[in-house]
């Protein structure tokens, strides 16, 4: 018994830090000043605030990113769209394997006819959208 307290003298807890940091230093800012550490805080994206001192004063790289709703909102819908493109193409399968199932060859033949008519405009719309998202993407997401 005396031998397992001498080997564990700890009873719990977290395990101690090989180096811990042991010296604090204090700083005051004036309003402006404040104003914009906590603006450049915010930028970096860090969770912590000592973190982001530490990287400041050591000159470490600070990174800084800036989230663009109006990109991301584009992105979620241009992700939304794309989705019902795929759905579209799994239906349209479908609906050629029902066309000549259902109907003779004639009357399945005509339907396909005004298929074709109505995807040919699909695409035509589908290569817009892909000649806008590249325009958008070299406007405002390789500015970045």
């Amino acid at each position: 018994m005396e031998n397992e307290e001498k080997k564990n003298p700890r009873k719990g807890g977290r395990p101690p830090k090989i180096d811990p940091a042991l010296h604090r230093y204090s700083i005051s800012f004036t309003a402006e000043e404040n104003a914009r550490f906590l603006s450049l805080f915010e930028a970096s994206g860090m969770r912590v605030m000592a973190h982001f001192i530490t990287a400041c004063v050591f000159q470490k790289g600070v990174k800084i990113v800036k989230i663009d709703k109006a990109t991301m909102d584009y992105y979620m819908r241009l992700t939304s769209f794309y989705s019902q493109f795929r759905s579209v193409g799994v239906n349209y399968n479908q609906v050629v394997k029902i066309l000549y199932q259902r109907f003779s060859e004639k009357k399945a033949s005509a339907y396909l006819y005004k298929l074709e008519k109505q995807t040919a405009e699909f695409a035509v719309l589908c290569q817009k959208i892909i000649q806008l998202t590249e325009e958008f993407e070299e406007k405002h997401i390789k500015k970045a």
